[in-house]
């Protein structure tokens, strides 16, 4: 290689340097933490028993979180409180049933009697919440990793939009329960299996 073609060389790879310098998008700054009313308001659209439920439920499975939980809970029926066809009563049009949406093949292979009163059944919010902490420990969330637990809620939906908005709503319970002492967060709130898992409202 000549002198000429050697500067050459390396001017082209210096403006190369600093052509993709140039074009990588800007660090994306860490979002605000919560206000106090603000974690307040994120915690409340979980009713009290419904957020003791998704605590207990998360602590019969290393690796999963309540936030996860109550991701999925608030996704699938706004915490019991959506009063569409299929939550409380009945199924809906993809045969799914319960506020955590199972589909009676998944709930029978999930199934959990949480609620020692009653008699077992996806349309019990306690038994429905257990039985999702199940499925989804079994399908990864046990390994304790992201990528298990990215599988997990991607074997509850068969959706990449699932598991990004089950993820989404998570974080934001994670950061509100940040910003709130621990016992007012306790307060303050005061299927399918893999490829059979269950239809979309």
């Amino acid at each position: 290689m000549t002198r000429g073609r050697g500067l050459a060389a390396a001017i082209g790879a210096m403006a190369a340097i600093v052509l993709t310098v140039t074009v990588l998008p800007p660090a994306r700054a860490a979002p605000a933490p919560l206000t106090r009313a603000e974690a307040t308001a994120v915690l409340a659209v979980i009713p009290a028993r419904y957020l003791a439920w998704y605590r207990a439920a998360a602590r019969t499975c290393r690796g999963l979180t309540w936030e996860v939980l109550a991701g999925i809970g608030t996704e699938e029926s706004g915490n019991g409180r959506s009063s569409a066809r299929g939550v409380h009563k009945g199924k809906n049009r993809k045969g799914a049933e319960g506020p955590m949406q199972f589909e009676p093949p998944t709930f029978r292979e999930y199934a959990a009697r949480a609620d020692r009163s009653a008699r077992l059944t996806p349309y019990n919010p306690k038994d429905a919440i257990f039985s999702a902490a199940r499925m989804l420990c079994a399908d990864g969330a046990a390994s304790g990793t992201a990528k298990g637990l990215r599988r997990a809620i991607f074997a509850y939906d068969h959706a990449r939009w699932y598991v990004r908005a089950v993820l989404a709503i998570a974080a934001r319970y994670t950061a509100a329960e940040r910003a709130l002492p621990h016992r007012v967060a306790h307060r303050g709130s005061a299927h399918r299996g893999r490829a059979r898992r269950r239809g979309r409202r």
